[in-house]
């Protein structure tokens, strides 16, 4: 709990090539725990309210869950690039790409003013809680937003502590840092070019392709999935095989988040719905839908899902009006189907490709099933959708 001083954790026990993703996912939390474990105390070591209000945060945040899908890729880029035996490399590899999740999830809440994530007040919504319930001087919201950032930063340090201690016990650390340093910063990219978009009205289908690719398909999938391939000295064969597969599966993933975020319920997702529609954000469902609506000459739909914003369009985005003529525009185009469609699509080439770069079956099922559960999509033994 946040004020206590933890105690130390026993070190992970490697364990010899998990059979399964689910182990490796297992085995990952583990490792996760003693890391965080280790970064609170030495918190604590270095000041006492840093360590309980933000280092304390982090842990606590980290520790709340989440799909560990990175995880679980990067496994299957081990497996498939024939890792084997002890998998230490490999699981504090993940615990560093689940920090950084951390890091990005943090920030982005802040940046999207979204108030819950993974079923819980956000980390920037709770440290304004603390400001209130402390009778702190001046705006909770600024201090929140500056101690949010910080605490983002923090799990991005710890990421970035992890991966270069694992890289440099690695025979192969150059080639698994340059894949680490190329995924921080298509991450910020990514996400410069979701608020840009935002600001700028932005529109295009492919922008919006861009977006989903740079923000959440390379770091998602595609970067999970060389990283662990990285350890092994993969060959170029298998990581291209594997980059492919990774693209595919990351933006499937992506458009069923877009879905989600848009007609999910929050008690499943953990996230407020509306958010997107509310922000007016350039996702390939609304760029699909504002672009159906044109061809179709359907100008009701144009005007609820084009970037000019009402005159009662406050600081907290589209009312709750709005929202609802965007998701109607979005069901009369079709572009709800024609998402559904491209994500089968994707996640069916999917597995096509990660086939080319391993023989092994059962990591290719493993894999198929992590594409299901990413993308919502049933797939044959063949990657075909059922």
């Amino acid at each position: 709990m946040l004020g206590l001083r933890p105690t130390a954790a026993e070190p992970v026990v490697p364990v010899d090539s998990p059979l399964t993703a689910l182990e490796a996912v297992r085995a990952v939390e583990a490792e996760l725990g003693h890391v965080l474990d280790t970064k609170l105390r030495r918190s604590f070591d270095v000041d006492q309210v840093f360590a309980q209000d933000v280092a304390g945060r982090v842990t606590t945040f980290v520790r709340r869950g989440g799909k560990r899908l990175r995880s679980a890729f990067a496994w299957c880029g081990w497996r498939a690039a024939g890792g084997s035996g002890d998998p230490t490399a490999l699981l504090r590899t993940a615990a560093a790409l689940e920090l950084v999740q951390a890091c990005a999830l943090i920030h982005d809440d802040v940046m999207d003013g979204s108030p819950l994530r993974r079923g819980a007040p956000a980390v920037h919504v709770e440290l304004a809680q603390m400001h209130r319930a402390a009778r702190m001087t001046g705006s909770p919201e600024v201090f929140s937003t500056s101690a949010a950032i910080l605490a983002g930063d923090l799990a991005l340090v710890w990421a970035d502590d992890v991966l270069t201690e694992t890289a440099l016990g690695s025979p192969h650390g150059t080639r698994l840092f340059h894949e680490w340093r190329a995924m921080r910063t298509e991450m910020v990219a990514g996400q410069y070019r979701d608020i840009h978009a935002q600001a700028a009205g932005s529109s295009g289908v492919d922008e919006a392709v861009s977006i989903a690719t740079l923000k959440s398909a390379l770091y998602t999938v595609e970067r999970p999935l060389a990283l662990g391939a990285a350890l092994t000295g993969g060959d170029d064969h298998t990581l291209n095989a594997l980059r492919s597969a990774g693209r595919c599966a990351g933006l499937a993933f992506q458009l069923r988040d877009d879905l989600l975020g848009t007609y999910g319920n929050p008690k499943t997702t953990g996230k407020p719905a509306d958010d997107d529609l509310r922000t007016r954000k350039l996702t390939y469902l609304l760029a699909v839908g504002l672009w159906l609506a044109d061809a179709a000459g359907d100008e009701e739909a144009v005007d609820a899902l084009g970037p000019r914003p009402s005159p009662d369009v406050g600081v907290g985005g589209r009312p709750d009006e709005a929202v609802s003529r965007m998701r109607a525009a979005l069901e009369r185009t079709g572009a709800r189907g024609v998402v559904e469609s491209k994500i089968s699509e994707l996640a069916a080439t999917s597995v096509r490709h990660f086939a080319g770069a391993t023989p092994d079956p059962v990591v290719r099922r493993e894999f198929t099933t992590l594409v299901e559960r990413a993308s919502g999509v049933a797939l044959g033994h063949t990657g075909e959708a059922a």
